[in-house]
């Protein structure tokens, strides 16, 4: 599995203009369902808001990867985006956040769901790559920077 699978360009926002959690993950959630790949936005956002309860995903480093399972995507679906000022995310050190992940599942997709949040974990764990994904300047050179990992990643074992 790779994450680049399962986000693409278009699936990536360059200076997320939100600061607070909230308003971020909603201004992710616009960008998925400009894409065609919700069905109720507030739906999820309602969910996303629910998980964030439980403890906060921001897991330090600059990092937050918010994910949930919902009925309202139909196959695994990602969105990122970075932020130069940094995002009040409740974070487990702290400190702001610069690198917001997003994983939606289908309700019944544990396993999918799972695989793609380690894989993510195992890509952001490596600080070479959080310093060039937040220097990106475009979706393009983003996504670039995640393929190139993975398949450095996937050259190495």
């Amino acid at each position: 599995m790779k994450i680049s699978e399962f986000i693409s360009e278009k699936e990536i926002i360059i200076g997320l203009k939100a600061t607070e959690k909230q308003s971020v993950l909603d201004e992710l959630l616009q960008l998925l369902e400009k894409n065609g790949f919700l069905q109720s936005r507030k739906e999820v956002l309602d969910t996303l808001i629910e998980r964030e309860k439980l403890g906060s995903t921001g897991i330090g480093q600059g990092i937050a990867v918010p994910h949930a399972k919902t009925d309202q995507v139909k196959n695994l679906v990602c969105a990122l985006g970075t932020s130069e000022k940094g995002i009040n995310f409740d974070s487990l050190d702290g400190e702001p956040v610069y690198i917001v992940f997003l994983v939606l599942a289908p309700s019944g997709a544990t396993g999918i769901h799972l695989k793609a949040l380690a894989k993510i974990a195992r890509l952001l764990k490596d600080k070479v790559f959080r310093n060039y994904l937040r220097m990106s300047k475009t979706p393009q050179e983003a996504y670039q920077i995640i393929k190139d990992d993975e398949d450095r990643l996937n050259n190495i074992g």
